[in-house]
């Protein structure tokens, strides 16, 4: 089976002897379906104002290049993904077909391929569950012990279980079960489950796997989702990966149940970046760092000798944005994370801040402080390094936000008087505000799905991240602290991390958390140090 992996050329037709899905019986399935104050980047005040406290279309291949986050940060070997739309799976000894790519070079990159995906199709009353109900019961999920074919394979094996497990239980949408209550082996449940030795568990959905090792040293990986109570496979994949690349593996698997259950795409396939702290209060080091979303890979991408500020992720992934201060002279930088390089936005005469990409990442838009303090909303076109006004305005407009579509932009300002969120189209036109409740408003940004707008309230002492509608409505208050700020957004719209600060003894500590839209399922982010000003990455293609 290697040698037909290893030798298939464009087009080359292959089986897959991985077993035939077992028909569901005639009585399965049933039916369920400052404080820093309110700001992008460290509000910058005005003199004189005070400070406050269907039928699946025919199956085509497609090449994507594949990035991780791998040791250092320079390009490593040619990576690709090969993606296909669902498959139905053939019976026994049909055949898949497989297109072979070409070389492309990126960054962060371990070798991984997806040899092919083979998917169950939908059958009756197939689990589901709506991630958008206020209160979800987790779903009781056993994941199977990956069968390992040798020492490697086997410890390989291990920790991809208990990854997945991990990125499902966070998301608060599952429950895996405790693996000493399995009745049937890993060993017997390659050929098929015993679905009714699961039911006695209270499983409702089923992961297995088997992890091989390939004669050139890599792994091979394949997993199944299986319905319980349907007893039907509902999706199945493998991949080759060298053995270092098994937690991408991991997310990515993660990935694929979440949105075969939820019908929404995953997102434990990504990374955030932000800003790590340390040292005493008045003489705070701050490093831009990275990790992967679950704090796996941590790297600090500078050595904190410059205060760095609200790092941004590039749509492509291999730029990020933010503010620093050199010469104590804040600036808006973009950093390459291929290269290292980093270089100012432009030269301006004023203070630049609050920076973030457009959503196809050809453009930055940022404020700009003028003379009088004021302080108002451009945006620079990458390529040409055009530099275009979008506000006029005799106030502090600041923390601008695209809309997914890149037709609209959110942004606070104080010119009505108060701190509040305002809207206007990507050219500067149709400028209204939409936040008309007690207490300020800041931070707007705006939602992967375009449903949501995400900011930062101050009132009655406290600070609030909370969701609401891009007209304005449907306001929401997902958590309160002491000072809660700079939200952002999963690439699936469903989730925020968000940084969180508290008062101690020694001093105040700041740490990051994430939590869903419906308010629940808040947890802590572990960091090596204190963090703040996250920005979480799109999927990883």
């Amino acid at each position: 089976m290697t040698a037909i992996f290893d030798n298939l050329s464009a087009n080359q037709n292959f089986p897959l002897p991985l077993g035939e899905p077992p028909t569901p019986s005639a009585t399965a399935g049933r039916a369920r379906s400052p404080r820093r104050s309110v700001s992008g980047g460290g509000r910058l005040q005005k003199p004189g104002l005070s400070a406050p406290a269907k039928q699946l279309p025919q199956a085509r291949w497609r090449a994507k290049p594949l990035v991780f986050a791998g040791e250092g940060f320079k390009p490593k070997d040619n990576l690709f993904l090969l993606a296909t739309p669902p498959l139905t799976p053939p019976p026994r000894g049909g055949e898949f077909s497989f297109a072979k790519l070409r070389g492309f070079s990126s960054l962060f990159i371990f070798p991984l391929f997806l040899i092919l995906a083979f998917f169950a199709q939908p059958a009756h009353a197939l689990l589901k569950v709506d991630v958008t109900q206020g209160v979800v019961e987790p779903i009781p999920i056993a994941i199977s012990p990956f069968l390992g074919r040798d020492g490697n394979a086997a410890k390989a094996a291990e920790n991809l279980v208990q990854v997945i497990s991990q990125d499902l239980e966070r998301s608060g949408l599952f429950a895996p079960l405790d693996p000493h209550s399995f009745v049937q082996d890993s060993e017997s449940l390659q050929a098929s489950p015993r679905f009714a030795d699961w039911r006695v568990i209270n499983a409702q959905a089923l992961v297995s796997g088997v992890v091989v090792p390939q004669s050139d040293g890599r792994l091979r990986v394949e997993f199944r989702l299986w319905d319980i109570f349907a007893e039907q496979q509902m999706t199945g994949m493998a991949y080759f990966t060298v053995p270092q690349n098994w937690r991408r593996i991991a997310h990515i698997i993660a990935d694929a149940i979440y949105k075969r259950i939820t019908g929404e795409d995953g997102y434990f396939d990504t990374r955030i970046v932000y800003i790590s702290e340390s040292g005493p209060e008045n003489h705070r080091m701050k490093r831009l760092s990275i990790m992967d979303q679950d704090g796996a890979n941590h790297r600090f991408l500078t050595d904190g000798r410059t205060l760095i500020l609200t790092p941004r992720f590039s749509p492509t992934l291999q730029e990020i944005t933010y503010l620093a201060y050199y010469n104590n002279r804040p600036r808006v930088y973009l950093f390459n994370i291929d290269s290292g390089r980093q270089e100012a936005l432009g030269d301006f005469p004023g203070m630049t801040f609050a920076p973030r990409f457009s959503p196809d990442g050809k453009k930055v838009i940022f404020s700009l402080i003028e003379q009088g303090g004021d302080s108002n909303i451009f945006v620079m076109d990458l390529r040409t390094r055009q530099v275009s006004r979008l506000t006029n305005h005799p106030s502090i407009n600041t923390a601008p936000s695209f809309s997914p579509n890149g037709g609209q932009i959110t942004f606070e300002s104080d010119r009505g008087g108060s701190q509040q969120v305002y809207v206007m189209d990507a050219s500067g036109g149709n400028l209204h505000r939409i936040t008309f409740g007690s207490g300020k408003y800041g931070t707007p940004v705006w939602s992967p799905r375009g449903d949501y707008i995400a900011f930062t309230k101050q009132s009655g002492g406290e600070f609030s991240i909370g969701i609401m509608r891009p007209d304005g409505s449907g306001e929401r208050i997902l958590t309160s602290a002491f000072h809660a700020e700079g939200p952002t957004w999963a690439p699936n719209g469903r989730v925020l991390i968000y940084f969180k600060e508290r008062p101690g003894a020694g001093g105040k500590t700041s740490r990051l958390y994430s939590i869903d839209i419906t308010g629940h399922n808040e947890r802590e982010l572990v960091t090596p140090l204190d963090g703040s000003d996250p920005a979480w990455s799109p999927l990883i293609p």
